[in-house]
């Protein structure tokens, strides 16, 4: 926190620890996650350069989601889905928010992802602080409509 406020001060932005806080606290995606000391800050999920997130491996819901562009389609269902430059693939707890992920990338479609069977055959996954689910890849086998 303190690295980030001296950065923060540095490029013309003040911000004291506390609006620092309620920022992380009122962030509608809950994208940011405080240590339990409140010295460290890091992004929940999204991550492109390794980083170990301290989550425990868990059972997923039977069904998550995942939103995309249409576009995308054909390379997903030859494929699978792919982290691309971040660490996991991204699934969403519910359909409304997948679709608010694909609009970011086109005209949206929801996939459902059959992480029961997944989870059945050993592909692990981990909840982030914010409820996105996490998991190293998705393969086509899984996917559906």
């Amino acid at each position: 926190m303190d690295q980030l406020l001296r950065g923060m001060k540095k490029a013309g932005h003040r911000l004291t620890p506390d609006r620092l806080r309620q920022i992380v606290i009122d962030n509608d995606k809950q994208r940011f996650t405080l240590s339990e000391d409140g010295r460290r800050i890091r992004a929940a999920q999204g991550h492109s350069v390794t980083v170990d997130l301290g989550l425990a491996v868990a059972e997923p819901p039977a069904t998550l989601f995942h939103g995309t562009a249409r576009d995308n389609l054909d390379a997903i269902f030859a494929s699978g889905i792919k982290p691309g430059r971040r660490q996991h693939v991204h699934l969403s707890p519910d359909e409304e928010t997948a679709i608010k992920v694909g609009t970011r990338h086109g005209r949206p479609v929801v996939l459902r992802v059959n992480t029961a069977a997944m989870h059945a055959n050993g592909l692990p996954f981990w909840c982030a602080d914010n409820g996105v689910w996490l998991t190293a890849t998705v393969p086509p086998e899984y996917l559906g409509f």
